[in-house]
């Protein structure tokens, strides 16, 4: 009951009628997340669950599966066949207004889009106008409650421990130690501390082989860290709890005092880049401004450009964070999307841009922002300003 006033309340500050929430054969994530709707149980027929802005919800099941949205509250209408379902819907949805779904305008936000183009086409054809529930996802999926944050900064504190430690462990074993193995070493400081990556291992690579933005050092691609090296250490987790947040970030060294010069170029190119972004955000905020997530990533992307390496910054600026390492909320991103969600309080995400040069070397910064509930524009995490030397 909660739940539905809080969404009810939020689709009459939007201005929309209502949202319906959509599945088949659990394609959809999200409802699931949203409505807490259990997830061992079988779901093999669609079902409809309309939130109206105002009054009662409305369940739209099937005969065989009657049952399996009693914990969600509202009216209940089981449907007889594809005819009937259409005839409920016509009845059921309203001939005015905007309705939201999870789906995305030219899949500007794919990460959002899970209502397959045929319902699309149906729900149409019957008058609904549809909007995208992609601001309503973010307000209730990506936001960080204040339990969830103290867990994100508990993470914090282990892995900027544990990333000093791999940069010691790396210095003092110089031409004896694979990459591989300073990432098992990760893996086992994770494990005692309380931490977990959920199978997804850090990256620790040299050379060329950061210029593959996600490398993933193995047992047989590895190089021994050498004297006289590039080297980029991205690494992630959380506290092992239902409530963990993730903390994820990435920075860079050289195994010796004297660094090339264009690693120190495109070094300071991304941390100016980065910078950038950050103090525009703070900027928007500070004067009451909306700040969308395409905005922030051409911020950057234009330093990147400007010093003209702009071919080689492959990837977006920056990913939601949250209970996964990339959440359901806003991205820093106007090159692999165009996200066109607003950034707002309550939510984490990485800011990391890079320079990759494919056969040479890589360089990537990356830190963790957190717009807090009073509207501060928090970096959660220590900052590099200048390269590690080893």
């Amino acid at each position: 009951m909660k739940k539905i006033k809080e969404i009810q309340e939020k689709l009459k500050r939007e201005g929309l009628s209502g949202w319906l929430f959509y599945d088949f054969h659990k394609r959809n994530p999200l409802p699931y997340s949203i409505l807490k709707i259990p997830t061992d149980l079988m779901f093999t027929r669609r079902w409809f669950y309309f939130v109206p802005f105002e009054g009662v919800p409305v369940k739209i099941v099937h005969p065989v599966e009657k049952n399996k949205l009693d914990l969600l509250e509202g009216e209940k209408i089981v449907y007889f066949g594809w005819k009937n379902l259409q005839e409920i819907l016509k009845k059921v949805l309203p001939k005015k207004g905007k309705v939201a779904m999870d789906y995305s305008p030219n899949c500007n936000v794919p990460y959002v889009s899970y209502v397959d183009a045929g319902t699309f086409e149906l729900l149409k054809s019957i008058g609904l106008k549809i909007v995208s529930s992609q601001n309503l996802i973010q307000y209730f999926e990506a936001r960080i409650s204040k339990k969830g944050y103290a867990f994100h900064k508990q993470a914090q504190r282990k892995i900027d421990k544990i990333l000093k430690e791999t940069f010691n462990l790396i210095k003092q074993n110089l031409g004896k130690i694979k990459e591989f193995e300073a990432q098992k070493f990760i893996l086992k400081r994770f494990e005692e501390e309380n931490l977990t990556c959920e199978g997804d291992p850090p990256i620790v690579g040299v050379l060329d082989h950061p210029a593959d933005p996600h490398f993933s050092p193995t047992e047989e691609n590895s190089y021994v860290i050498e004297k006289d090296q590039t080297l980029l250490i991205d690494l992630w987790a959380k506290v092992k709890d239902e409530e963990g947040i993730y903390y994820d970030i990435t920075w860079c060294g050289f195994t010796g005092k004297n660094p090339p010069e264009k690693y120190i170029e495109i070094f300071n190119i991304v941390l100016k880049a980065r910078d950038s972004a950050i103090e525009f955000i703070k900027k928007r905020f500070k004067e009451g401004k909306k700040v969308y997530g395409y905005e922030v990533d051409d911020v950057s992307r234009k330093v990147v450009e400007k010093a003209g390496y702009g071919k080689y910054f492959v990837h977006r600026t920056g990913h939601s964070i949250g209970k996964n390492v990339h959440g359901n909320g806003v991205n820093i991103d106007n090159l692999e999307t165009k996200d066109e969600r607003v950034l707002e309080k309550g939510l984490l995400f990485s800011i990391e841009p890079g320079i990759y040069l494919e056969g040479e070397m890589a360089v990537r910064t990356e830190v963790d922002v957190f717009i807090n509930y009073e509207g501060e524009v928090e970096i959660t995490g220590k900052v590099q300003n200048r390269l590690v030397l080893l």
